[in-house]
């Protein structure tokens, strides 16, 4: 090679892997699933068609990648939230998970929009669901560091349901309404009356 001529740089294929998920994301943020192709990937991430298809043969590979970033941003989310939370009572818990709710339908929505219709992307590609399974079990196991194994499932079951009735449905529901439906799973029910087996 000529003294003059600058040696070519090699790319860092695990970065342009990172580019080119990101870009995924962006791309279904703005289009939804349906609007996701290999060239409106590399023209939002900047690269080459070849790049793509090179690095993600399939469209379904691209929303698996896109997916499983989603899934590992949510685990990372989950464990900082814990984390700064090591202790809540049941109706501490009902405030803040009603306060994250309430930004899912606010500040968040954009984000939780992308991350739902990712989620929903499963219903019709099997090979996703073990990806999407990690969504629910991620919050269950956040849930068990305050409550039982079977009210950390209800309540994780429940809370995806309020997500996506509230970014899908005409009408979000109220801090009251969040906080009722929290309340009722996560307080403790009081023993039942014992009746007199004589009567």
């Amino acid at each position: 090679m000529p003294a003059d001529q600058p040696a070519r740089r090699r790319r860092d294929p695990q970065k342009r892997i990172e580019e080119i998920t990101a870009a995924t994301e962006q791309v279904i943020a703005e289009r939804g699933i349906e609007g996701l192709t290999h060239r409106a990937v590399a023209e939002q991430a900047g690269v080459p068609l070849g790049a793509t298809t090179y690095h993600f043969a399939t469209k379904d590979d691209l929303i698996t990648a896109a997916l499983q970033r989603a899934v590992d941003r949510y685990a990372a989310y989950l464990t900082d939230w814990a984390a700064r939370r090591p202790g809540l009572t049941a109706d501490q818990l009902t405030v803040l998970l009603t306060d994250v709710l309430l930004d899912c339908f606010g500040p968040q929505r954009d984000q939780q929009v992308l991350e739902f219709e990712l989620y929903l992307a499963a219903l019709r590609r099997p090979a996703l669901r073990p990806i999407a399974d990690q969504y629910i079990q991620l919050t269950i196991d956040a849930l068990a560091h305050y409550t039982d194994p079977v009210t950390a499932t209800t309540a994780a079951v429940a809370i995806t349901g309020l997500t996506l009735r509230g970014l899908a449905g005409t009408q979000t529901p109220t801090r009251t309404d969040i906080e009722t439906c929290l309340r009722r799973l996560l307080t403790p029910l009081p023993p039942a009356p014992q009746h007199d087996s004589r009567l």
